[in-house]
């Protein structure tokens, strides 16, 4: 018996779109290994997208979120001479990816009072237009690479 990798290679495509993405959404969605139930809500939330949306298909909408959601760059801590800088870098794809969703999460698990597959269908509907707290977190993070943009020699 192997050791147990990185899910990418076990990932597979969720049942009801067939996307890795929503797959791995899913995955970070759920909590205490309760996939049944994660799923659930992520479909819960696709319903609410399909009926607010009609001329796109959910899942595009869904991918469109996460798209908005993802920092093309971020700045990351640099000791340089007893001094730390913020230098800005590049994300690469994966990082990218899991930030966006991770980012979304953070949005909903903070909004109180509803059920979380409203409060999903509403974060995934916000970022599909470029707004809400997952697209305003990657705006600042983008914002400090920016305002840290005299320190970008230092990146290695």
């Amino acid at each position: 018996m192997g050791k147990i990798t990185s899910s990418r290679e076990q990932l597979t495509p969720d049942p009801r779109y067939g996307s890795l993405l929503a797959s791995k959404f899913i995955n970070c969605l759920m909590v205490d290994g309760k996939k049944s139930i994660a799923q659930k809500v992520f479909y819960g939330a696709m319903d609410i997208v399909a009926s607010k949306i009609n001329d796109v298909e959910p899942i595009e909408v869904f991918n469109r979120a996460i798209e908005n959601c993802k920092p093309a760059v971020e700045v990351r801590s640099k000791r340089v001479g007893g001094a730390a800088y913020q230098v800005p870098m590049q994300v690469n794809r994966n990082r990218q990816q899991s930030l966006g969703i991770r980012w979304m999460l953070q949005a909903v698990r903070e909004k109180k009072g509803r059920g979380t597959h409203e409060k999903l269908a509403e974060e995934i509907l916000a970022a599909y237009k470029r707004e809400g707290a997952a697209v305003t977190k990657r705006d600042n993070v983008h914002r400090m690479a920016d305002a840290n943009k005299a320190f970008a020699h230092f990146a290695w």
